[in-house]
């Protein structure tokens, strides 16, 4: 019979484990609960031992990355034990000549064993190398004595003063998302001329606004007031007046868009998500408040699909509900521009020639210097902020009431 072995689960969240070392050969004969290979996991290193007596066929190499539950070997059930691997009490006595023989057959094992005596395995040598530090010098807790990767990592020298506190540490390997979010950031760093310009934005208008409709709007629609809307309707606007912001490359060609479709980041239970807002040129306040609340639920709830985060022309994320004062927004590609917002703090400014005190947001837009010359990101910027501070005029049309729908 072949049994087909599999590679066990080595705790939990590990998906994949890589063989760093073979300690028998393909065609050699084992023996139930034997050490065949030495794997390695994100948090450990392990020993694979047979599950039953055969001759074995490896069906993966050393260095390979292997799922969880794949076979990395077979074991035949039914070949029978090798005549040199016979027990000594079965051989004849008269055959004095092949029984020396049989008791140094395991010879070689044992000059394994100290040839094995203090070397790493891959994962431990290459963390010694990284580090400098001479594999004689570490003592090995493995399999006849062999180094392992707990000892190398635990034979690191520290670089800094004891300090008898905790010094543990924990891994987890990364979720696929946490990768392809990764992957999109490294690259949008990589293959875009991103720069960002900034600025601040006084919310004495729009909190004066809120104040005054906000228990109205949430009756009669069923939803907040918010920022956003605001911060929408203004980027809508800018992006109007400024349409390469609200263009992508393509090859040797740049695609400019008509239509402004909104991508928001979202905090989610499975990381950042970026949800889009459809036409947000043709919603009302209203409507841009519904749409946001209508996807944040559907992200943190890991209901949203790919179809709901696919496209956007242009992002907005907001940094300001963890308390970040300012940052540098990563564009996210194939767009070309991201406006990130931040938290409010009330600053000294400077108003009709007197220090007042007001609500201070700072803002900022990084942006594809490719085909968004300095101007361009500047003058969106400088739209968005004229329309939050004058937002009855520039974002209502001196029509509050009809704006919010009262």
């Amino acid at each position: 019979m072949i049994l087909e072995m599999k590679v066990p689960s080595p705790g939990e969240s590990i998906t994949e484990v890589e063989i760093a070392e073979w300690l028998v050969e393909d065609g050699d004969y084992v023996e139930k609960d034997q050490a065949i290979a030495e794997v390695d996991s994100d948090k450990a290193t392990l020993e694979l031992p047979a599950e039953v007596s055969g001759v074995i066929t490896l069906k993966a190499e050393e260095g390979d990355a292997v799922a969880v539950g794949a076979v990395v070997c077979l074991i035949d059930t039914s070949a029978a034990k090798p005549d040199g691997a016979a027990d000594a009490s079965s051989a004849p006595k008269e055959e004095k000549k092949e029984a020396p023989k049989a008791e140094k057959a395991p010879q070689p094992a044992k000059a394994k064993e100290t040839y094995a005596s203090g070397v790493p395995s891959p994962a431990a040598k290459k963390i010694l190398e990284e580090k400098g530090v001479a594999s004689s010098t570490v003592s090995g807790s493995g399999r006849d004595g062999r180094i392992t990767k707990e000892d190398a990592v635990s034979a690191v020298p520290s670089m800094g003063s004891p300090t008898g506190g905790n010094r543990g540490e924990s891994r987890s390997k990364l979720s696929m998302l946490r990768r392809k979010v990764a992957e999109r950031l490294v690259a949008a760093k990589n293959e875009t001329a991103m720069l960002t310009t900034f600025n601040e934005v006084d919310m004495s208008a729009v909190f004066e606004l809120r104040n005054k409709y906000k228990e109205n709007f949430k009756s009669k629609h069923g939803v907040g007031l918010g920022f956003m809307s605001f911060f929408t309707k203004a980027v809508v606007r800018a992006l109007e007046m400024y349409p390469a912001v609200n263009s992508m490359i393509d090859g040797k060609e740049m695609v400019s868009y008509d239509f402004c479709d909104i991508s928001i980041a979202v905090s989610g239970p499975k990381g950042l998500m970026v949800p889009v807002i459809r036409n947000a040129e043709n919603l009302t306040f209203r409507g841009v408040e519904a749409e946001v609340k209508r996807l944040a639920i559907r992200a943190r709830e890991g209901e949203i699909t790919v179809d709901e985060m696919t496209g956007g022309t242009f992002t907005i994320t907001n940094g300001g509900v963890f308390g970040s004062m300012l940052s540098t927004p990563i564009i996210n590609p194939p767009q070309s521009a991201i406006l990130g917002m931040h938290n409010i703090v009330e600053r000294p400014i400077a108003r009709d020639g007197a220090i007042a005190i007001a609500p201070i947001m700072y803002v900022a837009v990084s942006y594809d210097h490719r085909i968004i010359d300095g101007k361009e990101s500047v003058g969106f910027l400088v739209a968005i902020k004229e329309a939050l501070e004058n937002p009855e005029e520039l974002l209502m049309d001196n029509n509050v009431k009809k704006a919010l729908e009262m």
